[in-house]
């Protein structure tokens, strides 16, 4: 029964603290849809590094049977979501920056899928979608609370420590499971040739 509360208690306060950091996370998804917008409506920048960022990828994920592709995607996804919370540290630009990459990324990729399959390949997205976005748009919005609230507090010390402490709850609790469950989706869509 013990066990059992404490669980609740934990997600409890992981949706606390996500409550503290809305706006943060707010912000993080204007940043990514705004950039989306114009990676899909203007995909003229970096077009050389994305096609060889893109082919780089794909060779990496050749010959990969269905766990492999899923925990290449899943360490991939993981590494990126710790990243933009640890290196919030810095005032909240590197997560910024992720956001702008990711968002950007992903519209220049939608428009040539578009371009090639029609706007249906878009529904491909959506099965791991609405659990890997989430989960980057959270880690983006935590890395700039980090940095801002480390700009805005008298006492640095004391929020580093708290926002590390419900950062590393809310990664293992919220995020964590989140990544799982879009690398096993797209890992099996990837090998099922989707």
């Amino acid at each position: 029964m013990r066990r059992k509360r404490s669980f609740f208690d934990n997600y409890s306060k992981c949706w606390k603290f996500l409550n503290e950091a809305r706006w943060h996370v707010v912000f993080a998804l204007g940043v990514f849809c705004f950039l989306f917008l114009i990676g899909f409506a203007f995909p003229i920048f970096f077009r050389e590094e994305i096609f060889k960022f893109i082919e780089e990828l794909v060779n990496s994920l050749d010959g990969k049977n269905a766990v492999e592709l899923i925990a290449f995607i899943f360490f991939n996804n993981l590494k990126a979501c710790l990243l933009a919370i640890v290196f919030g540290i810095g005032f909240g630009i590197f997560p910024l920056i992720t956001a702008a990459v990711n968002g950007y990324l992903l519209g220049f990729v939608a428009r040539e899928s578009v371009t090639i399959g029609g706007l249906l390949i878009m529904l491909n997205l959506i099965p791991h979608g609405i659990f890997e976005l989430p989960a980057i748009l959270f880690s983006i919005g935590i890395g700039t609370k980090i940095g801002t609230d480390l700009i805005n507090s008298n006492n640095k010390k004391r929020i580093l420590k708290k926002n590390c402490i419900e950062s590393l709850r809310f990664f293992v609790f919220v995020i964590f499971p989140l990544i799982l469950i879009a690398g096993i989706i797209e890992g099996f869509l990837i090998w099922m040739g989707v």
